[in-house]
């Protein structure tokens, strides 16, 4: 039976039932507005789910909703809270976290399979993300394994308030003086090393001036290596190159790790998520950086390691109300050690209570306030009550009026905002743990610290005490208060020099390792120094950099609370000539690929005609060497292989298959064409038709018998026909999903043009084939396209085929799209995108990998 309808609303009455649904209210936790009291048919209609109103007006118009699937089934991660060390606490997270999604998701999605309906899956909210219509809400909402189903909504970045354009200086800005920062980095010589910072924003210019030096992908000499260190789950910036297309993150950064005095802690390692598209910030963005954090992956987002998760992470962006959004990623982090900071929201008006924003006004966030540089609160720093349980919020408050940090372009900017008071805090907890890194990871420890040496302001007009009250929260950030009273006496100092045993001249740039109870790494400064604080106890302390021999010292016993000097004197390794070959995906040697190490700085190198390539002179060591083919790319992927290098190294890189992270490779298949055989009723232009399979086609885990020919070079297997006529790249989350792009352009099917289909072979080892002959593009109708797509029954394969492709650029793909893409538009592998790099009698084959 169709969901229980409540009775149709007036505008005015819909906002006042809704008003406490803010843009980001949408994923776990309380029930969401419109499933609840306030509304008792909807709360019925929910069954065992909690159903959002946004999502019930949208499938009762007759439209589909994007919306999120939050299981009940949770994680229990009490065995990672217990493990001793920030990385093992991550590991032990992630391991959890996944294996209850993997277990719990999996009858949900074999459900959905089996509805042909995509899905995009997380494990950090064990949550699917799913596009569906009224029936499909009214089954997933009786599940007994549902907790709720909620919108995907999109909401804006917190807007700042921007003061004028500044230049750089290399005084401590305010903040940075009236935190006591800069006396912490002088009484204590702690500027955050050792520690890792992130954060979840809209990027950052990772080579502005006062930012580069301490980007973790930074291998020196101008050389970066961006995987593990920079996610952009929407490929907004080109290249897999970090960018920053709205400034807001750079400054945020800037603040937390700036260098030059704009910064709280200036010798912090930084790496960032690009959870922000631009102006906006989508749940679905948010969710996927969310777990980059506690699970940081290459720039494909493929092969987690957890145990590269940062310490810390600032998230300067929010909305307006009540929200559960994010609650499940907050206690996630923390679990696995890393502390998190929030910005209260810059809703406020200098009087009114309970206009803080969430996920800071919920109870596991440590949220923060800003005021202004006469120690005034801002008239639009958010003010407790939580409106999500009442609790005093905000939790602190920092400097955030008139703050200046960097921005693109190299450039400067004072902007306002509680988004520039929460940076001061991620930036004051990374000089916390670095003074005293028995804290690490003890996220509860760590905000009693702060919360005691805040200065209190009392401040009672929206309840709470004077030491605690929800205008100032505890009171005034002092991180130096804080590093005073932090438990320092069990950590050990070790200082020294590196220097050139050669020429006894100082060596900068190199790291010094310590691993034992405290895991920790710093670089040596210009002059060669450098200074590691550590729990007491057994290490072995490695020194090594690019050009230099590896010196490790193993065996150091550290006593609490002494100092020891442990000077390094290193040899200049030798250095050897490594060359080698690229061979594309064929076998063949390819022109033009660009060959790197990515762990060592060096610039990288261009395959010639023959796939050659040198480097004359490379250091003794272990490398990673990459190559990477330029376009067009086809079905190459990226090789990646360890090189030791001991005497003159020959390397064969023999690129691998191109995959699409789920499902699909793609490889050049031998030309076999199959000629139609049945005529499929399809003509005309913008037209599809239903093609009835013989035999049933596992496409992306989901089992068709029947798909739709479009007259625009697809087959599509969920919808006879959706805005197929102007091609994308693929993946998509634009419909149309579920596609095989044999040849997607804007043609049309005259009468010369044909659309037929052949079986071919025995049961068990057929072959079907779809197959349209001489396909005139809209644009040009003289000029003609024959293609094909084959399914091979015995392997689950796709091959694509084309004959009597001519010369021009229409023909040979020029404004066409060739692959295949999941039915979420999650997954997907293009072959081609507006390249002219189809042949006549070529084939392409998509098969299963493994």
């Amino acid at each position: 039976m169709p969901l229980p309808r409540s009775p149709r609303r007036g505008r005015a009455a819909w906002a006042a039932s809704a008003a406490v649904v803010t843009a980001a209210a949408l994923l776990m936790g309380s029930a969401p507005p419109g499933a609840t009291a306030d509304d008792p048919a909807r709360a019925s209609a929910a069954a065992s789910a909690q159903v959002d109103s946004a999502v019930l007006d949208t499938v009762e118009s007759g439209k589909d909703a994007t919306f999120f699937v939050v299981l009940k089934d949770q994680a229990d991660l009490s065995g990672a809270r217990r493990k001793g060390g920030h990385a093992a606490k991550a590991k032990a997270a992630f391991k959890e976290l996944r294996a209850e999604a993997t277990r719990s998701q999996r009858p949900l999605q074999s459900f959905l399979d089996k509805e042909k309906v995509g899905y995009e899956s997380f494990w950090i909210a064990n949550t699917l993300k799913v596009t569906g219509d009224e029936k499909l809400v009214e089954q997933l909402a009786k599940r007994s394994d549902v907790a709720s189903i909620r919108k995907e909504r999109r909401y804006t970045l917190e807007e700042p308030k921007t003061q004028a354009a500044v230049a750089s200086a290399a005084e401590p800005e305010w903040g940075v003086k009236d935190i006591k920062a800069d006396q912490v980095w002088s009484q204590y010589k702690d500027t955050g090393e050792g520690i890792v910072v992130a954060n979840v924003d809209s990027g950052v210019q990772y080579d502005h001036p006062d930012l580069v030096a301490n980007y973790r992908g930074n291998l020196g000499d101008g050389t970066f290596s961006h995987d593990y260190n920079f996610y952009d789950p929407t490929g907004q910036c080109t290249g897999g190159v970090p960018c920053d297309n709205n400034g807001h993150g750079t400054h945020t950064m800037g603040t937390i790790a700036g260098a030059n005095g704009i910064g709280v802690a200036p010798g912090v390692k930084w790496i960032a998520a690009k959870g922000c598209e631009a102006r906006e910030c989508s749940d679905t963005s948010l969710l996927a950086s969310g777990q980059w954090i506690l699970a940081p992956t290459d720039g494909k987002g493929q092969n987690p390691r957890p145990e590269l998760a940062p310490d810390i992470v600032n998230n300067s962006w929010g909305s307006s109300g009540a929200s559960s959004f994010y609650e499940d990623i907050v206690k996630a982090w923390n679990a696995a050690g890393i502390f998190e900071s929030f910005s209260a929201g810059n809703d406020g008006d200098g009087t009114t209570c309970s206009t803080g924003g969430s996920p800071a006004a919920q109870p596991d966030t440590y949220a923060v306030g800003a005021y202004d540089v006469n120690g005034k609160i801002a008239n639009f720093s958010g003010f407790g009550p939580s409106p999500v349980d009442s609790g005093v919020k905000p939790n602190i408050a920092a400097p955030g009026v008139n703050v200046r940090s960097a921005w693109p372009g190299n450039a400067y900017k004072a902007i306002s905002g509680t988004s520039m008071a929460s940076p001061h805090v991620a930036g004051s907890a990374a000089l916390l743990w670095s003074a005293a890194p028995s804290l690490i990871g003890k996220i509860d420890a760590t905000r009693a610290l702060l919360n005691d040496a805040a200065r209190d302001v009392d401040d009672t007009h929206c309840g709470g005490t004077a030491d605690f009250n929800n205008v100032w929260g505890e009171g005034k950030l002092d991180i130096l208060g804080s590093v005073a009273d932090a438990p320092r006496a069990g950590a050990a100092i070790v200082t020294g020099t590196v220097t050139d045993k050669a020429t006894g001249k100082p060596v900068a740039g190199v790291s010094v390792a310590a691993a034992g109870p405290t895991t920790r790494t710093v670089l040596t400064a210009a002059d060669g120094t450098y200074r590691l604080v550590l729990n007491a106890g057994t290490y072995t302390l490695t020194t090594s950099g690019y050009g230099w021999q590896s010196v490790a010292e193993k065996d150091v016993v550290l006593e609490a609370g002494q100092s020891a000097a442990r000077p390094v004197a290193l040899s200049a390794a030798a250095t050897h000539a490594v060359s080698g070959t690229v061979l594309d995906v064929a076998g063949k040697p390819l022109k033009g690929a660009s060959v790197r190490f990515t762990d060592a700085p060096l610039d990288a190198v261009t395959t010639d005609a023959s796939g050659a390539f040198k480097f004359p002179s490379v250091a003794e060591g272990s490398y990673t060497l990459t190559a990477t083919p330029t376009a067009p790319v086809l079905c190459n992927g990226v090789y990646s292989g360890k090189v030791s290098v001991d005497g003159d190294e020959a390397v064969r890189a023999a690129l691998p298959a191109r995959t699409d992270g789920a499902t699909y490779q793609c490889t050049p298949a031998t030309y076999g064409w199959i000629g139609g055989a049945t005529k499929v009723a399809l003509s005309g232009d913008e037209n599809a038709k239903a093609v009835e399979l013989p035999f049933p086609v596992d496409f992306y885990g989901v089992k068709y018998t029947k798909a739709y020919a479009t007259s625009n070079g697809l087959l599509n297997f969920l919808e006879p026909r959706l805005g197929d006529y102007a091609n994308t790249a693929l993946p998509a989350t634009a419909k149309p999903n579920g596609v095989i792009a044999a040849f997607w352009d804007d043609l049309t099917l005259d009468s010369r043009s044909t659309v037929k289909t052949a079986v071919t072979g025995s049961a068990g080892s057929r072959k079907f084939a779809v197959v349209w002959t001489d396909a005139a593009f809209a644009s040009a109708t003289g000029t003609r396209v024959s293609f094909e797509i084959v399914f091979e029954e015995a392997s689950g394969a796709i091959v694509l085929q084309y004959q009597g492709i001519g010369s021009t650029a229409l023909e040979t793909g020029a404004k066409a799209t060739v692959g295949v893409e999941d039915q979420a538009g999650t997954f997907g592998l293009g072959y081609s995108v507006n390249e002219a790099v189809i042949g006549d009698k070529t084939a392409v084959r998509f098969s299963r990998k493994g």
